[in-house]
C-alpha cells in the first residue's frame, strides 16, 4: 500500500504540511487563476469559475476581488451569490446551496492549526468543512469557522463570528454568534 500525499492528507481533512511541493504549485495555480479572474469583465468569469471550481451552479455569481487558497474544493449551487472580497479558504471542502447570497467581505475559513504553540511549530495543519445550505444569507464581514454547517434559510448578521453550527431558519448574530 503507497502512503497518501500530503494534497490527499488535506483534501481529506487529516493533518498535513502544507510546504509540501504539490500543495504549493496548487496554490501557485490558484493565485495566478485569482489574477485572472479579478481583472476579467463578466462575460468571461463564468468560464473562469469553471474552470477552477469544483462545481457552479447555473447563474452562479462571484464578484471580484475573489481569494482562495485552492479553488477546486468550493462547491456552488445554482444561484449562489458572492459579493466583493469575499475569502475562501478551502484546504477542505467548502459546499455552498442553492440561492444563498454572502455579502461583502465575509470568510469562509476551513483551515485549522494546533492550539499547542509547540505542535503548531510543526507546520502541521488540517482542515474541517463548511456547508452552507439552501437560501441562507450571510451579511457583510461575517466569519465562519471550520467545521460548520449552516441549514437551510438561516440568516448570519452582518459581522458575526460563526462558531458552531447553525440551524435551518435560525437568525444568528455576535461574536460568537448566537440565536437571536
Amino acid at each position: 500500500m503507497t502512503e497518501r500525499s500530503m494534497k490527499q492528507k488535506m483534501i481529506a481533512g487529516e493533518p498535513y504540511h502544507a510546504s509540501d511541493p504539490e500543495i504549493i504549485a496548487d496554490q501557485l495555480a490558484a493565485a495566478e487563476w485569482m489574477r485572472r479572474f479579478n481583472a476579467t469583465l463578466p462575460p468571461e468569469r463564468e468560464a473562469l469559475l469553471r474552470e477552477r471550481l469544483g462545481a457552479l451552479g447555473a447563474a452562479a455569481t462571484i464578484r471580484p476581488p475573489f481569494h482562495c487558497d485552492y479553488g477546486f474544493n468550493i462547491f456552488l449551487g445554482a444561484g449562489v451569490f458572492l459579493n466583493f472580497n469575499c475569502v475562501i479558504l478551502d484546504v477542505v471542502e467548502v459546499r455552498i446551496g442553492d440561492g444563498t447570497q454572502i455579502g461583502t467581505g465575509v470568510q469562509l475559513l476551513t483551515a485549522d492549526h494546533p492550539r499547542d504553540p509547540a505542535e503548531r511549530a510543526t507546520g502541521i495543519e488540517w482542515g474541517r468543512p463548511i456547508r452552507i445550505g439552501c437560501n441562507v444569507w450571510i451579511g457583510g464581514g461575517a466569519i465562519i469557522l471550520p467545521g460548520v454547517t449552516i441549514g437551510d434559510d438561516a440568516l448570519i448578521g452582518a459581522g458575526s463570528v460563526v462558531t458552531r453550527d447553525v440551524p435551518a431558519g435560525a437568525t444568528v448574530v455576535g461574536n460568537p454568534a448566537r440565536v437571536r
